[in-house]
């Protein structure tokens, strides 16, 4: 993240800038619950304080804050000053003996095909009781425990049993090795590991059991493993150490005092997503956190009480955390959890599944999204879509066409795609669109209500239409995060003396004449092309822009004349073969969105793109590739080429 990088992007991109604007239909705007969008938008940023006071009220607190906002120690904030709540007493304390009790809360469903479903009763009970059991096992409020589940019921259940004694949950994504796990489980200093026998995805049952017990070799801190039995092999135990997850909560207490925790306790220790080599351990709160994420699923999602919402990502992953568990619970709606990969055995079991649980909200990443468009249209039909009356985008920035065909062909031109742009350490939305606003292909529209954005140089002046430039955060918001564990003059340094005043968000975005905001990509993705500073997310873009492009990665190589120039990876869709003309014909298209300045070197097809779970491409991985060197801190990968 260096603010002294800034792009001066030359190329006059009207492909991206000048794409035609889609309104909601009439029927949509009658039933939205915001239906003057800007005029809401408005009234939040004219006072951010009274707009967040508000929206903390919806929540439930023990005891009412004293101050709103408390900035005497820069950049250490705080929201809801000396206010008492816990984020479980607002994913379910507060519906039970309501009608929501015996409403589902989630859905479950396995590429194993195993199905279960619990209300928010039972939900309820089972939190309570692992609750419970950690208790036993001399946990309490400031203790770290470890998680290292797949998406499976119990990670939830164990995030809100941690949060209901005060504990601190660290949620470790299932899909890395035993260094990566041993590494996070050391830097927070976890008492307890929370994990399964097996997890399954696509064909292949994990050995979940055998990464812990070898990332555990030498720890000096965990006292026990807590081992749900998801297969049906035998397991592995250590002795004095191990114990079987429900031979611990069979026999507690169904019922498990929620503990009262400060708005600034820490609720969770989350590790970025791993498209750098060295980690944050990000630290979120309960009440500012639980005040932020509430809000903005509630409005940028329209929510309503029969909705039934998929967030396609894990626990583990920011997006898992704010919103596959903690906000469709708050909301008292139902949430799907889903074990492996939506798209096996077949590409339209996707849609299969939200046809059979008649799922209305579905919130998913472009890479996802471009996987399925790969394989053509045959398996996206109609039918399997009824209940469908939103989209979302989440990840990394969404192309044109992709954003087109998921319009078009999954929303049936009737579902607004809410594109949302954010981070792990946000906390939850900051940019994206409120469903009954004009959208644009490719852009995620404007800031949310209550926070402002802006696009600037590295001395924080605010940058022209059209105009690359560093998106920063101009003041700060409740669900931000609060340190980096352990590191607090690190959470200093990233984030707010890069541009003094300002949130640093390591990102590049470009403002169009109607306020629009561009996403271009991280300022470590800018590639500098014969004196040229060209964001990789507008290569992709335009790369993608070709009909026979499912999606594309592109990285910068040394070049001896051009000092750098730019290598595209490419993954066609189903039907068309790379051969030197196809080569040829899309760095044509490339010139003719960009200019010749951007046009690719070099293209290379490919299978597939190395990615996190959270669907963000490494490109640092495609880097080490081209020079030669081996993929090393590749867990974490839904592809491995």
């Amino acid at each position: 993240m260096d603010a002294s990088n800034l792009p001066k992007l030359e190329i006059k991109n009207a492909y991206l800038h000048n794409q035609k604007a889609y309104k909601p239909t009439a029927s949509f705007v009658k039933k939205a619950n915001v239906k003057q969008w800007n005029a809401f938008r408005e009234k939040a940023n004219k006072d951010p304080l009274a707009y967040w006071e508000k929206a903390a009220k919806d929540l439930f607190w023990y005891m009412p804050w004293q101050k709103v906002f408390d900035d005497s120690e820069k950049p250490f904030y705080k929201w809801f000053v000396d206010g008492k709540t816990n984020i479980v007493a607002n994913c379910l304390d507060r519906h039970i003996g309501t009608e929501v009790e015996n409403k589902t809360a989630i859905i479950w469903e396995s590429d194993s095909g195993l199905k279960r479903k619990l209300t928010y009763k039972q939900l309820f009970y089972e939190v309570n009781k692992l609750a419970n059991g950690l208790k036993q096992l001399r946990i309490g409020k400031g203790d770290r425990v470890a998680i290292y589940l797949q998406n499976i019921p119990e990670a939830a259940i164990a995030m809100l049993a941690c949060a209901k004694i005060g504990a601190i949950h660290s949620v470790t994504y299932a899909g890395f090795a035993a260094s990566a796990l041993r590494k996070r489980i050391d830097d927070e200093g976890a008492k307890i590991l929370i994990t399964s026998d097996v997890g399954y995805r696509r064909d292949k049952e994990l050995d979940m059991k055998h990464i812990v017990d070898e990332a555990l070799q030498g720890n000096r801190t965990v006292q026990n493993v807590i081992v749900v039995q998801h297969g049906k092999k035998p397991v592995n135990m250590k002795k004095n150490r191990d114990v079987f997850y429900e031979a611990l909560v069979q026999p507690q207490p169904k019922y498990c005092d929620t503990e009262m925790m400060d708005a600034e306790d820490p609720l969770f220790i989350l590790f970025n997503s791993g498209t750098v080599e060295r980690p944050k351990a990000t630290v979120h709160v309960h009440g500012g956190y639980a005040v932020g994420v509430n809000q903005s699923f509630k409005l940028a999602f329209d929510i309503k009480d029969t909705d039934v919402f998929w967030s396609t990502a894990d626990p583990g992953w920011i997006t898992g955390h704010s919103y596959t568990i903690y906000a469709p619970l708050m909301a008292g709606i139902t949430t799907i959890m889903y074990e492996g990969v939506p798209d096996f055995p077949r590409p339209d079991k996707i849609w299969r599944l939200i046809n059979k649980y008649g799922v209305t909200i579905l919130y998913t990443a472009p890479t996802f999204i471009r996987a399925l468009m790969a394989q053509g249209d045959k398996w996206v039909k109609p039918e399997l879509l009824k209940s469908l009356r939103l989209l979302g985008s989440v990840g990394e920035p969404i192309n044109p066409e992709a954003w087109k065909w998921y319009y078009t062909k999954v929303g049936r031109k009737k579902c607004p795609i809410i594109d949302t742009w954010w981070q792990t350490e946000t906390g939850s939305f900051m940019i994206a669109p409120q469903p009954t606003m004009p959208l644009k292909p490719g852009s995620a529209t404007m800031a949310m209500p209550g926070i402002e954005a802006a696009v600037v140089d590295k001395k924080g002046r605010k940058m022209p239409v059209n105009k690359s430039g560093f998106l920063v955060i101009k003041k700060p918001w409740p669900s931000m995060m609060r340190t980096i564990w352990g590191e607090p003059q690190r959470f200093k340094e990233l984030y707010f003396e890069p541009i003094p005043g300002y949130y640093f968000t390591g990102d590049l975005a470009v403002r169009d004449k109607d306020g629009y905001l561009w996403m271009q990509g991280r300022t470590d993705d800018v590639l500098k092309i014969a004196g040229h500073r060209i964001g990789t997310a507008e290569i992709e873009a335009a790369v993608t822009a070709h009909k026979s492009v499912a999606e594309a990665a592109v990285i910068g190589k040394p070049h001896k004349i051009k000092g750098e120039s730019a290598k595209a990876f490419v993954v066609l869709k189903d039907g068309f073969s790379p051969d030197e003309k196809l080569e040829k014909d899309i760095k044509k298209t490339i010139r003719k969105q960009l200019g010749p300045i951007a046009v690719t070197d070099e293209i290379e097809f490919v299978k597939g793109l190395p990615k996190t779970r959270s669907g963000k491409v490494m490109r640092r991985l495609l880097k080490d590739h081209e020079a030669g060197k081996p993929l090393k801190n590749t867990t974490g990968l839904t592809e491995r080429h």
